[in-house]
């Protein structure tokens, strides 16, 4: 038991009482159910690995998404982590296709533009499918602001459109609880109603 909550408690955001907790748990539950979530467990780590254009993970050579067809392939959302390309296709807004960074700069971490996926970015959009615009969708921090213009400044020799996601006050948020960086990129944001 010592050694399953040491193991849980070594993923994100799992303390050690979460961990205790559901040890707990799986101690409590039938058999089956502990031997299907180890299944699962190695299943997933075996066959889910990088998509050979978007490099978001996939259990194919080519993701879901790159194979689409009915996708937009000219439009190429950039972001940060697969994490961040399962939130954007939950909303459902956007149908082009995605590129996967696996990081962001980081000059003080040692991360530079090599350590991260902009090459195979700047591959992609001077290939075949013509793309004509690139969104760029890192995280709204130092890191992320830094690879969004990295990004830029690289895209403006291929003439490819270079866009921003907008940042602004949440829905359903109000004026008094925001803080000034998040009033300000809403009032620089702002657009014609």
């Amino acid at each position: 038991m010592t050694r399953l909550v040491k193991e849980l408690s070594r993923l994100p955001g799992i303390g050690e009482k979460t961990a205790s907790r559901l040890a707990f748990n799986l101690l409590n539950r039938p058999r089956e159910e502990v031997i299907a979530l180890a299944e699962a467990l190695l299943e997933m780590k075996e066959r889910v690995g990088l998509c050979s254009e978007c490099f978001g993970l996939s259990d194919s050579p080519r993701c879901h998404i790159c194979s689409d067809e009915a996708r937009e392939h000219d439009s190429i959302c950039v972001v940060e982590g697969p994490a961040d390309l399962m939130a954007i296709e939950r909303a459902r807004s956007f149908n082009g296709v995605y590129h996967v960074l696996h990081g962001a700069l980081a000059p003080l971490d040692g991360i530079g533009p090599d350590d991260i996926k902009i090459k195979e970015l700047l591959a992609r959009v001077s290939g075949p499918h013509g793309v004509r615009e690139v969104i760029i969708a890192t995280n709204a921090t130092v890191e992320g602001e830094a690879t969004a213009l990295y990004i830029a400044s690289a895209l403006k020799p291929a003439g490819v459109k270079a866009t921003r996601l907008a940042r602004g006050l949440p829905a359903g948020g109000d004026l008094e609880y925001s803080d000034a960086a998040t009033l300000a990129s809403a009032l620089s944001g702002r657009r014609e109603l």
